[in-house]
């Protein structure tokens, strides 16, 4: 079962890890670009911490699977840690760009914060994580790279529930609000059981 439950993140994450290429090969218009107001468009700003968000946080979506299952860490070490590094730069610059975009969030306040808080948590675990792996100390460093993770893993699940939430509602506008929250506070509580299950070993 839990080999079965791997394979299909690791799908879901090679999958939205590559979403970014739509932005190469459909008009703009037709993608997420197409929600914004022309105001927050021509914001050069913006268009940058976007792009810059989709396109590392889509290479730390991609990469970031492969550091969960100890076989590989222990016999590909070097590789792990080429791939750690790469995932955290991704990271630091997606979450950051993400919570610049946050305050320019689809459906006002409530999904601002909430996607503002998603970039912040994102930002905090793995920043903890890379402090903890320099002072030595490896659970620690599992644990908050799964943290991490499950935040990156918000991008997966926002898709998800997004299509979900609106065919049950048949209100867009309110299931964006509320998939702002839902898409990563479910990921980051797994995260915690896991956790909580294995607080010694991953």
């Amino acid at each position: 079962m839990k080999k079965l439950l791997f394979a299909v993140i690791c799908i879901f994450a090679l999958l939205i890890g590559a979403y970014p290429l739509i932005y190469v090969f459909v008009e703009h218009k037709y993608t997420f670009l197409g929600s914004k107001s022309p105001e927050i468009l021509h914001n050069l700003i913006w268009r940058i911490a976007f792009f810059a968000h989709i396109i590392f946080g889509g290479i730390s979506l991609f990469i970031g699977w492969r550091q969960f299952g100890s076989k590989f860490r222990n016999k590909y070490i070097r590789i792990h840690r080429s791939i750690g590094r790469l995932y955290v730069v991704s990271v630091l610059i997606s979450s950051v760009s993400a919570i610049y975009m946050g305050f320019y969030a689809n459906g006002g306040i409530v999904s601002c914060v909430g996607f503002i808080l998603l970039g912040a948590i994102w930002l905090i675990t793995t920043s903890v994580a890379v402090v903890q792996i320099s002072m030595g100390n490896v659970v620690k460093h599992q644990q908050f790279m799964i943290y991490s993770y499950a935040c990156t893993f918000a991008a997966v699940t926002l898709r998800i529930w997004l299509p979900v939430l609106k065919s049950i509602t048949h209100d867009p506008d309110n299931s964006y609000i509320i998939v702002a929250w839902l898409c990563w506070i479910p990921n980051v509580l797994v995260a915690y059981f896991i956790n909580k299950k294995n607080p010694t070993t991953h």
